[in-house]
């Protein structure tokens, strides 16, 4: 009886606890699902107006405005990452680096790359941060500016060389992992 009671205390004082860090993994899917429709949005337009070429412009802008947007109002730090990319700053950190090759390898076993996620707390020099990430698989508009290069336009190559020199970001098919939303907030 003693026994039970303990057991029971004990996962009682456990409850709020767990409670507490569903609570922040489920604000920080919220956040991390509420850029990329925003951006998919702007570049579904930013193409009707001037085609795929004129949108890449568009996502360069527009990508970094709508995370800093959301971190300004949520509190996280908001950003994309990739293994292959595009944007200089767009390289992930160790944890980021890990967590993408972990994405790629539950992808390739079959998981759907929409639903690949991982929320953990994390000791980063002395402090406790939350981190969570969602892969950001390849949607069709995407493979204009991500797809094979040989299947690209001269005048998307040529806008891509311009403002990318450095460019990583192609050879995709749709529902591979392009990347993944970043998010991270230091526990006070």
């Amino acid at each position: 009886m003693f026994r039970t009671l303990m057991t029971t205390a004990l996962v009682a004082a456990a409850l709020p606890t767990l409670a507490a860090d569903d609570a922040w993994v489920a604000d920080a899917r919220t956040v991390a699902t509420t850029v990329p429709p925003k951006l998919l949005a702007a570049l579904t337009e930013a193409i009707q107006r001037s085609g795929p070429e004129g949108a890449i412009a568009q996502c360069r802008d527009d990508a970094p405005r709508l995370a800093r947007a959301a971190s300004e109002q949520t509190g996280w730090a908001v950003r994309r990452v990739s293994l292959k990319p595009r944007n200089p700053k767009a390289v992930p950190d160790a944890w980021e680096r890990a967590t993408l090759e972990d994405f790629d390898r539950r992808a390739a076993a079959g998981e759907s790359p929409a639903a690949l996620e991982r929320a953990e707390v994390i000791q980063d020099g002395g402090q406790s941060v939350q981190r969570y990430m969602r892969a950001l698989p390849v949607q069709p508009l995407c493979m204009n500016c991500h797809g094979p290069v040989e299947r690209m336009t001269p005048a998307v190559m040529s806008q891509l060389k311009t403002l990318y020199p450095s460019d990583q970001g192609v050879g995709y098919a749709v529902g591979q992992i392009r990347g993944a939303m970043t998010l991270r907030k230091p526990l006070p």
